[in-house]
C-alpha cells in the first residue's frame, strides 16, 4: 500500500467516525464515555494523516 493510498484510508476512517460521533450524539442517553473515546480516535487519526501529509 502506497503512502497515499494509506492517507486516503485513514480519512474514510475518520469520516467515518465523524458520522458515529453523529449518530452517538443524537441519540437519548448517549453515553458521555463512548463519545470521548470516538472523539479521541478522530484526533488521534487526524494528527496521523497531517503527520502523513507532510511526508507526501
Amino acid at each position: 500500500m502506497g503512502l497515499s493510498s494509506h492517507i486516503e484510508e485513514l480519512k474514510k476512517k475518520h469520516r467515518a467516525l465523524s458520522e458515529r460521533v453523529e449518530e452517538v450524539q443524537r441519540a437519548p442517553g448517549a453515553s458521555n464515555l463512548e463519545l470521548a473515546e470516538l472523539k479521541k480516535q478522530k484526533l488521534r487519526i487526524k494528527e496521523a494523516i497531517e503527520r502523513l501529509s507532510v511526508n507526501v
